[in-house]
């Protein structure tokens, strides 16, 4: 099923935003969220790391896992754990209160041992040489620290989108006014959003077809040259208007297949809608 999000932003400046800001856009977008909305996870990077977002979240009732890059914990040295005998980093957690701050929350850590390719090429060795890499986070969620950090690195995806959608245009700013570019971006994410539903639905149809399967993994461009960009003839035969393909592209057979079931889908949903 295919649902509809809204995204409430703010336009600023290109720096850095102050944890008020933060803290102020954390208790506004509530009011943006669809009535079915139960939970709420806020997975944001370093930036958002303050008491005030922090607070904030909590006053809102929301989970949280913000990144830091500002704190730091003293974790047990003794309750560093492996999830797994293949996975080389190891994980930790405990309750810290940052000075400043206005109660202890949890923080949990991941810690990657260096490659000696890393230290060799440091031309100027630490007083202390530590031999791992740290990944830290402040967050309210239970559970494992690993479980906590996975959740976490899940949003990675929406910067993929986010790149993805720059390079669709909504980097092109086509004007110095608000209005303009506003009605520009709606067109451009419109746009952007359809070819996401239809590389969607290929990937539905990849199960029967190879050549579709994984599709939607694929940026936008790629899906174009499978979908779209494939030569055909416009053909008009008494009333009617026709596309022929050509029978010499291998694209063929896939793009009619996914023909053939968009008009399933079609037929699928009149049906239910009349029912």
């Amino acid at each position: 099923m295919i649902r509809e999000f809204r995204l409430y932003g703010k336009l600023r400046k290109g720096e850095n935003v102050s944890g008020e800001e933060m803290a102020k856009v954390i208790r506004i977008f509530k009011d943006h969220l669809p009535s079915c909305v139960q939970n709420v996870l806020l997975r944001a990077d370093a930036e958002f790391m303050s008491w005030n977002s922090v607070e904030a979240a909590l006053d809102e009732g929301y989970d949280f896992i913000f990144s830091n890059k500002q704190c730091e914990p003293l974790f047990d040295p003794k309750t560093w754990y492996r999830p797994s005998q293949k996975e080389e980093a190891e994980f930790n957690s405990c309750m810290y209160k940052p000075f400043g701050w206005g109660q202890a929350c949890r923080f949990v850590a991941m810690r990657i041992p260096k490659k000696q390719e890393e230290t060799k090429s440091q031309t100027q060795q630490e007083l202390f040489e530590d031999p791992y890499t740290y990944r830290i986070f402040c967050t309210n969620l239970s559970g494992k620290a690993h479980e906590a950090i996975k959740r976490y690195d899940k949003r990675a995806d929406a910067e993929n989108l986010i790149g993805e959608a720059k390079q669709e245009g909504l980097a092109a700013i086509p004007s110095g006014k608000f209005k303009n570019n506003y009605a520009f971006f709606q067109i451009v994410m419109l746009a952007y959003n359809r070819w996401r539903y239809f590389k969607l639905l290929a990937g539905c149809c990849g199960k029967k077809v190879k050549m579709l399967a994984g599709i939607a993994d694929n940026k936008i461009r790629i899906g174009r040259l499978i979908l779209l960009m494939i030569g055909a003839k416009l053909v008009k035969s008494g009333n009617r208007d026709m596309v022929k393909y050509s029978i010499h592209d291998t694209r063929t057979p896939a793009l009619l297949l996914f023909y053939e079931f968009l008009d399933h889908l079609l037929f699928k949903n009149n049906r239910e809608c009349k029912a």
